[in-house]
C-alpha cells in the first residue's frame, strides 16, 4: 500500500502485482493470516465528520514473527538458482562496455550485464550520488518528518479490530500541511533502528498473541515537498534525526501533555505515566529538534484523531 507503483504501471496492474506478492507470501508460510479491508467501513464515515480521510486499503497481517519465516523460506527456495552475498557492500558502480562494474568494499568487482539498484531508505543518499555520477536524471522526492505515537491498545481497539491498519490523512487548516498515520502496530512494540549511524524508531507487531503488548503504536508523518533551489530532501530529514540524537544521546520520548505545555519530559514524569513505553528512551522535548510547522500539524491531527478514538490526546500518550 502506498508508493508510486500505480503511476508507472497503472492502478489495475499495481493491484495484480500486489495480489501476486500476496500469493507468494501465502505459499511461503503466510497461510492462515487474516486479510482486512477498509472498504465500506463505518469508521470511514465517522472519520469524515472530523475531516479525517480513511483511505481504502486491504491489509494482510503477517506479523514480524511470520515475516521471518516467509523470508527464510524464500531464501531457501531461490538459493540454488541465485547467488546471495551477505555483508558485501557495493561502494561504486561504473558503466562499461557490455554492462556494469560493481565494486565491493574488499575490492571485488562484479560485471553484470544488467543491474538493479534497490538500496532502500538507508541507501537513498548513496543512490542519489550514483545517479548523479552516471548522469541518470533523478526527481526531487518528498521527505516525511514525524514521530512514532504510543498509547494503550484499548483506545484504538474498536478501529484496529475491524481494519487492523487504518491509513488516515488529515490536512491542517492552520498550516496547510497534510499529516497521515502510517505503519500501525496494534498490541505492538516500538524498536530502535540504526540507519547509517542515525538512531530512529520503528514499530513491530506479532501474529502470535503471546507476544502482544498492552500498547498500540503508529507513525504520524507530515509530508514536505521541496522546490528549487533546495535539492537534498534526504539530508534535511537526516539532519533533524541527527539533532534529536544529539539532544537525547539517541532516541527521545515525550509525554503528549508535556509537548503541548512546551516542557521537557523527565524520567519521573515518564515513570509515573499511565502509558508504559515499550522502548526505553531518553525523556526530552521534541519541540527543539522538530520544525514548528511539522509539530503543529502533528499536534492538530492528534486532537482530530481523539474525536474518532477518544483517549488519543490523553496527557500520558507517548
Amino acid at each position: 500500500f502506498g508508493g508510486d507503483l500505480a503511476s508507472y504501471v497503472g492502478p489495475q496492474k499495481a493491484i495484480e502485482l500486489m495480489n501476486y506478492i500476496d500469493d507468494i507470501n501465502m505459499s511461503m508460510g503466510g497461510a492462515g493470516s487474516k486479510r482486512y479491508t477498509t472498504v465500506d467501513s463505518s469508521i470511514k464515515r465517522e472519520a469524515l465528520k472530523y475531516d479525517l480521510h480513511l483511505l481504502d486499503a486491504e491489509v494482510r497481517h503477517l506479523g514480524t514473527d511470520k515475516n521471518y519465516v516467509i523470508l527464510s523460506n524464500i531464501v531457501k527456495y531461490i538459493e540454488n538458482t541465485v547467488d546471495i552475498f551477505c555483508n558485501a557492500e557495493v561502494i561504486d558502480i561504473a558503466q562499461v562496455e557490455g554492462g556494469w562494474n560493481t565494486v565491493l568494499t574488499d575490492g571485488t568487482v562484479y560485471n553484470p550485464k544488467y543491474l538493479i539498484m534497490a538500496t532502500g531508505r538507508s541507501g537513498s543518499s548513496w543512490t542519489s550520488k550514483i545517479c548523479e555520477k552516471l548522469g541518470i536524471v533523478a526527481h526531487n522526492n518528498r521527505v516525511d518528518i514525524g514521530i512514532r505515537f504510543e498509547c494503550p491498545a484499548d483506545i484504538w481497539e474498536p478501529i484496529t479490530s475491524q481494519v487492523y491498519e487504518s491509513k488516515i490523512v488529515y490536512r491542517s487548516p492552520k498550516t496547510g500541511c497534510a499529516c497521515r498515520t502510517f505503519c500501525m502496530n496494534p498490541h505492538g512494540e516500538v524498536v530502535t533502528e540504526n540507519t547509517n549511524g542515525i538512531m530512529t524508531v520503528n514499530g513491530h507487531s506479532y501474529e502470535d498473541p503471546a507476544k502482544h503488548t498492552e500498547n498500540t503504536n503508529f507513525a504520524l508523518l507530515v509530508t514536505h515537498h521541496f522546490t528549487e533551489p533546495f535539492k537534498d530532501s534526504n539530508a534535511y530529514g537526516e539532519s533533524i534525526a541527527r539533532l534529536t540524537n544529539m539532544l537525547a544521546g539517541g532516541v527521545m520520548v515525550q509525554r503528549f501533555g508535556d509537548l503541548v505545555a512546551n516542557k521537557r519530559s523527565n524520567p519521573k514524569r515518564i515513570a509515573e505515566s499511565f502509558v508504559k513505553p515499550t522502548l526505553t528512551a531518553e525523556p526530552g522535548n521534541l519541540a527543539l529538534p522538530i520544525p514548528k510547522l511539522t509539530l503543529d500539524t502533528i499536534i492538530e491531527m492528534i486532537y482530530a484523531l481523539d474525536k474518532v478514538a477518544p483517549g488519543t490526546a490523553n496527557d500520558d500518550t507517548l
